[in-house]
């Protein structure tokens, strides 16, 4: 939570922060607020598990959107968190005080993805409505003052957003299986990668930044070279070894050497970036369950060994992955699907924190398996959540309209 000093010293002023208040903005407010005690009350006299629902620990809410908030993410040293969600908005807002900062207007349909640059002065948004829409730190004072850049044109709806990892270059996957690569803040087209038949559910710049890594819907695995619109290499579900029917979720180990994909029907496999083929494949979810998250934590420290990696599935279970046998070394349960799995940074990078259709979010020691907090307040599944603050908070996207800022400790 945030005093009026720090406020002052992060340049996150009051006055800036009610200027994009409108009364609507308070309405809403107001309305959330006033439903949950309504709620309460109604489970009150009701014994048994419904009263959970209503527990909260949460040190503060959004409420903004009034729909469901598909995507959110967090600035990487400010307290700002950015949300998009079915009311066709994303918001830049202050997780310390709540307050909203900028209201990102521009798009015709649900803003499915938000993320800032790696060095916190663009925010990209990205639609249903097939725009990307890019907004800018204005000047080097303060960071309560944001301005929109340019929108950039090219693909379908879009599915995903990535920024690279050291620069002002932005990557999206579209449903109509076009990937793009922009550089900002020009907006110039950098390429046009066409490998896929159907809509590219994932991808990421590996961690280098030097190759890209996509999936789609019908199973295809390609790597690229951001430099050529010609895949480095492509494995496909008529591959014997990797033969995954659709591909939901995929990370790339730190030293980029390593991809590990999880399947629409519970399958993974891992797979050597360099040889382009399939060393492993890991058994652990029920089948037909997809595999919804992945992602690696580094156990060792200073990203040592092969890795432990972390999958997430719509049967409720989070596997925790030795790569270095190719052994289950625990497994986490919720109650629901497993929707977003988060690596909380050095030096706790030894926790995880997930989230999940069943309301909660849950902060875990990945060594032992034993959970460390469990975060509540939805009324209904978490959609998508960033960590922020070095791993300190947690930001929930939720689709009862909130989002909910957590202490992960």
């Amino acid at each position: 939570m945030v005093d009026a000093a720090r406020a002052e010293d992060l340049g996150i002023e009051e006055e800036v922060a009610e200027e994009y208040l409108n009364e609507d903005d308070v309405l809403a407010e107001l309305a959330d607020d006033g439903h949950a005690p309504m709620d309460e009350d109604e489970d009150e006299g009701v014994d048994g598990e419904d009263n959970v629902v209503y527990e909260d620990n949460s040190v503060r809410h959004f409420s903004a959107h009034g729909k469901s908030v598909f995507a959110v993410s967090m600035h990487p040293t400010q307290p700002i968190a950015a949300s998009g969600g079915e009311d066709d908005f994303g918001y830049l807002w202050n997780v310390q005080s709540g307050e909203t900062i900028v209201k990102l207007t521009g798009h015709t349909d649900s803003v499915t993805s938000t993320g800032f640059s790696s060095d916190g002065e663009l925010v990209a948004t990205g639609g249903m409505d097939g725009k990307v829409r890019i907004w800018r730190r204005v000047g080097k004072e303060n960071w309560g003052l944001w301005e929109f850049l340019t929108e950039l044109q090219g693909p379908d709806e879009v599915v995903w957003l990535q920024w690279h990892p050291r620069g002002p270059v932005l990557l999206a996957g579209s449903n109509d299986g076009t990937l793009w690569l922009w550089q900002l803040p020009s907006g110039n087209t950098m390429q046009v990668f066409a490998g896929h038949s159907s809509p590219v559910q994932c991808g990421e710049f590996t961690p280098d930044g030097k190759r890209i890594l996509t999936a789609d819907e019908e199973g295809t695995l390609i790597f690229w070279d951001p430099r050529s619109p010609t895949p480095v290499f492509k494995l496909s579900s008529s591959d014997a070894r990797f033969a995954l029917d659709g591909i939901t979720s995929l990370a790339v180990n730190s030293s980029s050497t390593l991809a590990v994909v999880g399947g629409v029907s519970g399958g993974i496999r891992v797979v050597s970036l360099s040889k382009g083929d399939v060393v492993g494949a890991l058994e652990g979810h029920k089948e037909d369950e997809s595999v919804e998250a992945v992602v690696f934590i580094d156990l060792a420290g200073a990203g040592a060994g092969t890795g432990v990696v972390v999958t997430g599935g719509t049967d409720g279970k989070a596997c925790i992955w030795d790569l270095s046998t190719m052994r289950l070394r625990a497994t986490l349960e919720h109650e629901d699907a497993i929707t977003t799995l988060l690596a909380h940074p050095s030096p706790k990078s030894h926790l995880i924190t997930s989230g999940s259709a069943d309301k909660t979010l849950r902060t875990w020691d990945a060594r032992t398996g034993e959970l460390i907090k469990e975060h509540k307040g939805h009324s209904g599944p978490v959609l998508g959540a960033a960590l922020g603050l070095n791993g300190s908070l947690v930001v929930s996207a939720g689709d009862d309209g909130i989002c909910l800022v957590f202490e992960t400790e």
